[in-house]
């Protein structure tokens, strides 16, 4: 009964790993919608293979070398594979010749990116609490929920798809950035202790109610711009 407890947590994991495959092979087939669904399953996955460790006290190197593997899968490989495939779908500007081609590929700085940062996460004592850059799954649901949300916005020609690119440097750098990020955990209820996610979560409902499936993008805009404001250089 022990090994059984013992693996819950890497079985959690170990789903996730299989939702970020799933949401890749959905992403490659276009299907943008279900990419999201699975990276969304993958991230609830992620919160509880946590959750169950502490709480049936079952860490183990292997568990937490598990997790940035399916991590970097669900949260670093499949939106790399949504934004590469909408940049498939849209026209490239015909100045940059052949070069077009190879533009796609550069979503994949994504997975890059989200590999670099699990391995400083795993190795800074500082982020215990809160986040030294931008997490992962916070990375990986904004692209998912923005090309859901936009989609036909994109490849309608109403953006040049070099903007995509800058968007994935940008938030790339974010991923590996020094910026502190706060953390959702709730220690307790109070006003005082939680303001700023308090504030967070106020400002998410409007985001929710009118923004449908790109309202993830615009919370995780939301996310960034007020840890920027309220971080206090830690």
């Amino acid at each position: 009964m022990n090994i059984i407890i013992k693996s819950i947590p890497n079985t959690l994991t170990c789903l996730n790993l299989f939702s970020g495959c799933v949401a890749s092979v959905m992403a490659f087939r276009g299907l943008y919608d279900m990419a999201l669904l699975f990276i969304v399953i993958g991230a609830v996955f992620d919160f509880f293979d946590g959750l169950a460790a502490r709480s049936l006290h079952a860490f183990s190197t292997i568990g937490k070398d598990l997790d940035s593997l399916a991590d970097d899968v669900s949260f670093g490989v499949a939106p790399s594979v949504v934004v590469f495939s909408l940049l498939n779908e849209m026209a490239m500007p015909e100045w940059l010749g052949a070069a077009g081609a190879l533009l796609p590929y550069l979503a994949f700085l994504i997975s890059v990116f989200s590999g670099l940062r699990l391995a400083k996460f795993n190795n800074d004592t500082r982020q215990t609490c809160s986040f030294r850059g931008l997490p992962v799954p916070a990375n990986a649901l904004f692209w998912a929920s923005l090309v859901v949300g936009c989609h036909d916005w994109f490849v309608g020609g109403a953006i040049n798809p070099l903007f995509i690119v800058a968007g994935v440097v940008v938030f790339s750098l974010l991923l590996v950035s020094d910026i502190p990020m706060f953390s959702l955990k709730f220690k307790n209820l109070s006003w005082k202790d939680n303001k700023v996610s308090f504030i967070f979560l106020l400002g998410c409902l409007p985001m929710i109610v009118f923004l449908g499936m790109a309202c993830f993008a615009a919370i995780i805009v939301w996310y960034i711009l007020l840890s920027i404001a309220t971080q206090r250089g830690e």
